[in-house]
């Protein structure tokens, strides 16, 4: 048993092909595996899947190329709807205001930014775990500007679910990193779902 949170899920399409739920909210059996490129693609390359899902089952080409790819687009929005809710803010100068307000309880940095940058950040929130997965083009798409470095999002639900994308994200992109100071609340473990698939 391990935490639902952490894990990846895929379901099976009526055609037998897999199909990625990064949301965990699509219909049918699931298959549940780490979120990292090298074990979907280990899975894939030994027919994991088929031998978990007992029956065979279809790859598409890029599988990993696929799901990371989603794992972003899924966490984007979700910045995006904590911006809107009033739980993120993005700028240095904010994301100092938020940690020291004690509003922040994630701190996000494009991948792609100065490693000076990334210093000063971690110095500042040295408790807050620190997020390294974006690059700023994508962080910016979440608060509908071009780039962004720096961002800062609140506790509670949508900064746990953050940080869960965030470290699926990790598994995937070379050079991305979670860097958790603080364990974060735990979620509900992971249900039995009519077996699981590779692990």
């Amino acid at each position: 048993m391990r935490n639902r949170a952490t894990l990846l899920r895929l379901v099976l399409g009526p055609g037998g092909e897999l199909v990625p739920d990064v949301a965990a909210r699509l219909p049918g059996r699931g298959l549940w595996l780490t979120p990292r490129r090298d074990i979907v693609d280990k899975a894939v390359g030994k027919r994991l899947f088929a031998r978990a899902a007992r029956q065979p089952v279809t790859a598409p080409p890029g599988l990993a190329d696929r799901i990371e790819a989603l794992l972003v687009r899924h966490c984007v929005e979700a910045i995006g709807l904590a911006r809107r809710a009033g739980l993120a803010v993005a700028g240095f100068e904010k994301v100092r205001a938020a940690v020291g307000g004690g509003k922040s309880a994630l701190l996000l940095v494009a991948v792609d930014g100065a490693a000076e940058g990334r210093r000063k950040l971690r110095a500042l929130g040295r408790d807050l775990p620190l997020a390294t997965v974006l690059t700023a083009a994508e962080l910016g798409a979440a608060f509908g500007r071009e780039h962004m470095v720096y961002a800062s999002v609140g506790g509670g639900p949508l900064g746990l679910r953050i940080l869960a994308d965030a470290q699926k994200i990790a598994g995937f992109r070379a050079g991305a990193a979670v860097d958790r100071r603080v364990e974060p609340v735990p979620a509900r473990p992971a249900r039995q779902e009519g077996g699981s698939g590779p692990r």
